[in-house]
């Protein structure tokens, strides 16, 4: 189980991306099996996996035919097999990285998510060194790869429904009922929901996130409907309320990150102003009209 430490890292990334927390931790766990880093050397690094076929792929040459007769390299998936220790799984790592850097650290995936080197330009990265740099970076930094990655393959919405087979598809692959993966992340989920998480940040702070509830969220609710984006007013921050507030926010040329932060708010309020002018000066040209007919 993971410690106390890293529970609040992860559940922290979670509120920052508008995931449950009780969510990303079910991910983490099932993908990491609980562990949140391995010594190496003495340093503390995230977990990691060798895939000798994506290394291969990215050879070419002396350096694949190296590659080859190493032992590190081969075309066919799961030819070429992890050591049973991360200790050893990382000098592996540092055996590939000295024929080429760049499609050894590709072919790995890195810590609580278990996310590939190879989607560092799909995630936004400058280069694949930036993304092992966040891996490596700390609990918050894996945690934060995780969620970037959710986030960008759309699997945030089939988090919060709790559509635990639509997440496992897409996260983990077609094959994931082989290893019970959905069924491992209802229950680990459950268990973290029924024992509580980390509260996120308070509306206090200057914004509000998905799983926030109350009168904050209940006039967040009323001023997006104002606005044009009609929703229930019931105070809870639902997915729903996330979705509306992403469209408001992509109108409003800021980041659609589904948060109400101090930005978010400030446009909002802004647009209901200007929208109370406009009816103001529409009912002052109404009346004189009417007064000179």
């Amino acid at each position: 189980m993971f410690t106390n430490e890293t529970r609040n890292a992860i559940a922290a990334t979670a509120t920052e991306f508008g995931i449950e927390p009780a969510a990303l931790l079910a991910v983490a766990e099932v993908e990491a099996g609980g562990r949140a880093y391995a010594l190496f050397e003495g340093r503390r690094e995230p977990l990691i996996r060798f895939e000798g076929h994506y290394f291969d792929r990215r050879l070419v040459g002396d350096k694949r035919s190296r590659a080859r007769r190493a032992g590190l390299s081969a075309p066919e998936a799961g030819k070429i097999a992890n050591p049973a220790s991360q200790a050893a799984r990382w000098r592996m790592l540092e055996r590939a990285a000295r024929i080429d850097r760049k499609a050894a650290y590709e072919s790995v995936s890195w810590g609580l998510g278990q996310v590939m080197g190879a989607h560092w330009a799909w995630l936004g990265f400058a280069n694949v060194d930036a993304l092992v740099a966040e891996a490596r970076s700390g609990v918050g930094g894996q945690a934060r790869l995780m969620a970037r990655y959710i986030v960008k393959a759309g699997l945030r919405d089939a988090l919060a429904d709790r559509d635990w087979a639509r997440f496992a598809r897409g996260y983990n692959g077609p094959g994931y009922r082989k290893n019970r993966y959905d069924k491992k992340l209802a229950a680990a989920y459950a268990r973290y929901a029924k024992n509580g998480t980390p509260a996120p940040k308070s509306a206090g702070e200057g914004t509000l996130r998905r799983g926030a509830s109350g009168k904050a969220v209940a006039d967040l609710q009323s001023a997006l409907s104002a606005a044009g984006y009609p929703l229930a007013i019931d105070g809870r921050f639902g997915r729903l309320t996330a979705m509306a507030l992403r469209r408001f926010q992509a109108d409003e040329g800021l980041a659609a990150s589904g948060i109400a932060d101090t930005d978010t708010l400030a446009a909002l309020r802004a647009r209901l102003s200007l929208g109370a002018r406009l009816r103001r000066w529409w009912a002052r040209i109404v009346t004189f009209l009417t007064r000179r007919n």
